[in-house]
């Protein structure tokens, strides 16, 4: 069964960055499409960005559109989020989730397979 583990969270200022990493085990993520998530307190969680199994298709909210970039390293078994000109609202615990294969979608129900999360905070 696939297992997914969430990292590269951590405190940063705004403006500054994070990469996120989303690694699985137990079985490969090149045949499924990645959701990345994110939970603030008191919010209800959101589909932020995706990236489908072969990569062709890409997803961002508006909110992220611009400043956060999403790929996949199918060798490593990883994908990334690269995170730039964090603010103070990108505050949150953000999800990894796997589903799907040949499009994406920031459908939670899409996603059979949820990483723990990881918290970002960006705070001066």
């Amino acid at each position: 069964q696939l297992q997914l583990v969430e990292s590269g969270g951590g405190l940063v200022q705004p403006g500054g960055s994070l990469r996120l990493s989303c690694a699985a085990s137990g079985s490969t993520l090149d045949s499924y499409a990645i959701g990345w998530f994110r939970q603030a307190p008191g919010k209800e969680r959101e589909g932020i960005s995706c990236i489908s199994s072969t990569a062709s298709m890409r997803y961002y909210s508006d909110p992220v559109k611009g400043r956060f970039t999403i790929t996949r390293d199918d060798a490593k078994n990883t994908v990334h989020l690269q995170m730039n000109s964090l603010k103070p609202e990108d505050t949150a615990v953000y999800y990894c989730a796997a589903g799907g294969r040949y499009y994406c979608s920031d459908y939670e129900s899409m996603y059979v397979y949820w990483g723990q999360g990881t918290q970002v905070t960006v705070s001066s």
